[in-house]
């Protein structure tokens, strides 16, 4: 959905479980438009979002903001996703294990696999949930095809991290994160002045 006054569309990010259960809505974030993408992003055709203090609703209903400001990496035909959070300390890139991302209108969704990869700040790599992956790969049937897309992208994801390749940017990420707060004041101050909220 357009927000007028600015080129960020608003959109939902929904991520579910195998069996079709949902297991976290994000309702608040915005995707930059293609025009705005650094030249590596939109050469991968990746769909880069963003939030801050958002609203989550967890699969079993509780809900609860998120504390710092998010910029995340979808890449159509990859199974794995990134979401880099801006913190005090630096960048910690906290990197989900699923389904390439669908996107319809206004709300991008993927099957959330369990394993995830934490890439902090000083450079310390951490594999989590891979008990909880081996738990729902019987529980959930996965399937073999499903776990070796899985596997193989955790291998390519850990790659990218030694390497530091797309999409582990600092400079890009803060870039998206500036531009997008600028744009904001300028339609929050553009609306105040024509008396719309």
């Amino acid at each position: 959905m357009a927000v007028p006054g600015s080129p960020y569309a608003e959109c939902v990010i929904k991520s579910f479980k195998h069996n079709g259960s949902v297991h976290r809505v994000w309702l608040e974030n915005w995707l930059v438009p293609a025009e705005k993408l650094h030249p590596r992003h939109a050469k991968e055709e990746a769909w880069v979002l963003l939030n801050d203090h958002t609203v989550i609703v967890e699969g079993d209903g509780k809900e609860w903001i998120s504390r710092v400001p998010a910029v995340s990496f979808f890449m159509p035909g990859r199974w794995y996703n990134v979401v880099a959070l801006i913190e005090e300390k630096g960048i910690r890139y906290y990197c989900n294990l699923a389904s390439p991302p669908y996107r319809y209108n206004n709300v991008l969704t993927y099957i959330d696999y369990d394993l995830d990869v934490s890439f902090m700040p000083d450079g310390t790599v951490v594999e989590l949930d891979r008990d909880e992956f081996c738990r729902h790969k019987e529980e959930l049937r996965y399937g073999e095809d499903v776990e070796a897309r899985v596997e193989a992208a955790l291998l390519e994801l850990k790659e990218a991290i030694a390497d530091r390749a797309f999409p582990f940017g600092e400079e890009e990420i803060y870039d998206y994160y500036e531009e997008w707060k600028k744009a904001d004041r300028n339609r929050t101050e553009t609306a105040e002045r024509s008396g719309h909220p």
